[in-house]
């Protein structure tokens, strides 16, 4: 094994070392539910901005993203970015505030589908039962995503067969979640998220000093393709039609359903902390969304004659520019961040499917007087369950990281966002309306996501969003109203102030 192999090694060690250690460390927080699920609302704005971006973003940032720059130029991957940029900021200015002041007034809510079942007073809990069936399904094809992108930084980087490298990703991931619970995951996201930060600016910054300067790595990046760099034809030089471009920026509306970032939002330890958060979180997306777009182009020129074009390849183009690019050490930590991505992401869809579970089905239809103490054994149990499916579906080397994502994420924005804004600032929305709306919502994204051609080329989280969102008021506008005492919380809630 030579020098460089070793440097980079004892940077990987150094990291997950780090990781395991905050896990034990917040352990002992982690003993009651709230203190498992949310951290006993604690978190303060720096944790909770840089946690909820980490947690956003997921290996597809720094893998995903950069390959489908790199294979198609800025056509997809520039309005994707920008849908999601403004999601993030819509998401911050508009529900975080109003989540937090809600799911407090509303039985301090710990999870989303704890929050709708109070919200409309659902006694039958059917919305729990709904909403966490769509969160496992959705979760588990998002957690697969992060297994994927550790197992392949593990591959490329240490040659070691797909499966191992699978396996060691998910078992660092489970330790410290398991351990402790919502803290060790904000605490670890807050590390990862500055990691991911700092290597995708300084990547991206080389990348184009390397190539001659910004003007220089441009006419390079045009003499590939015309268009490359024309976020309205692409590097194949077809034409990025309109169609096209809503279902790019339309990866913005997911926000509003997204449960592991809206988690963050309920678990701030003040209103107050809001706005700062949101300055915070905004600057980490803008500058890490262009280094990650930047990196995958620049990645066709400095990486030629490297051909990663075929199954998948693609995701690697980070991995291969910073192997190249970097000394062992430096680089080592620097792929750190492609680790710290993947885990920050699947380590709170985990910890957020454990809770839903535990919280809106274990205690409420298997065991109403469970123990403070059975409900955190039964999320445990969860996570090791939803992890292991999960598992299941990474199994395949080929997978695409960019597309699994596609499908989870148009899953929670199309089945909970135009729930979460609905019953925050509509008063008239009632249970029936939510049901309904909720599961038309998930069916229209399963359903949508298998038929091609034509219209049904729109992504499905258009379609899934607007059919929710419909549904929802039709239905709510033809129910009886909403009784007296649902009217009367919302109504508390909106006096509510700082």
């Amino acid at each position: 094994m030579d020098a460089r192999m070793i440097s980079v090694m004892a940077a990987f060690a150094l990291y997950l070392g780090g990781m395991i250690f905050i896990g034990f460390r917040t352990s002992k927080k982690a003993s009651t539910a709230e203190g498992f699920f949310l951290g006993a609302r604690s978190a303060g704005p720096w944790v909770t901005a840089l946690s909820a971006e980490a947690s956003d973003m997921s290996g597809w940032l720094l893998m995903g993203l950069p390959g489908v720059a790199y294979l198609g130029g800025m056509k997809e991957a520039f309005w994707t970015a920008a849908g999601l940029i403004l999601g993030t900021y819509l998401n911050w200015l508009f529900v975080a505030k109003r989540l937090r002041k809600y799911t407090i007034h509303a039985g301090n809510s710990i999870t989303i589908p704890e929050f709708f079942t109070n919200r409309f007073k659902d006694k039958s809990h059917l919305l729990s039962l709904i909403s966490v069936v769509f969160i496992i399904i959705f979760f588990t094809i998002y957690t697969a995503s992060g297994f994927v992108a550790c197992a392949k930084l593990f591959n490329s980087v240490f040659g070691l067969p797909y499966f191992a490298a699978l396996v060691l990703g998910i078992a660092v991931i489970l330790v410290y979640t398991l351990l402790g619970g919502y803290l060790a995951v904000c605490s670890t996201d807050f590390v990862q998220g500055t990691l991911m930060f700092v290597a995708l600016i300084l990547t991206s910054v080389a990348g184009c000093v390397s190539l001659g300067g910004p003007v220089e790595a441009a006419a390079k990046l045009n003499a590939l393709s015309a268009g490359f760099l024309n976020p309205f034809s692409g590097a194949d030089g077809g034409s990025f039609g309109l169609m096209q471009i809503i279902s790019a920026l339309a990866w913005g509306l997911g926000y509003f359903g997204m449960p592991h970032i809206l988690v963050r939002f309920m678990g701030l330890r003040s209103n107050r902390d809001t706005k700062i958060s949101r300055r915070i979180a905004m600057i980490w997306v803008v500058a890490a969304f262009a280094g990650a777009l930047l990196v995958g182009a620049f990645g066709r020129i400095y990486l030629s004659p490297m051909d990663l074009s075929q199954n998948g390849a693609q995701d690697a183009v980070f991995i291969e520019t910073i192997i190249k690019m970097f000394p062992g050490f430096i680089a080592g930590i620097f792929l750190c961040a492609i680790l710290a991505a993947a885990m920050s992401t699947a380590d709170s869809q985990l910890l957020v499917a454990a809770s839903a579970f535990s919280r809106d089905i274990y205690t409420v239809f298997l065991n109403k007087e469970a123990s403070e103490k059975q409900q955190l054994l039964m999320s445990r149990i969860t996570v090791l369950a939803v992890a292991g499916a999960a598992a299941l579906i990474a199994m395949d080397p080929a997978s695409s990281i960019f597309g699994l994502v596609s499908y989870a994420w148009a899953g929670f924005g199309a089945t909970f966002g135009p729930l979460v804004l609905l019953s925050l600032f509509w008063k008239g929305a009632t249970r029936n309306g939510a049901l309904f709306g909720l599961i038309a919502g998930g069916v229209t994204v399963i359903v949508w996501k298998h038929l091609s051609g034509g219209l049904f080329d729109l992504y499905e989280i258009l379609p899934g969003f607007l059919v929710c969102f419909v549904i929802t008021v039709v239905v709510s506008a033809l129910d009886k109203p909403a009784n007296a005492a649902v009217t009367a919380e919302y109504e508390a809630y909106t006096k509510l102030g700082d």
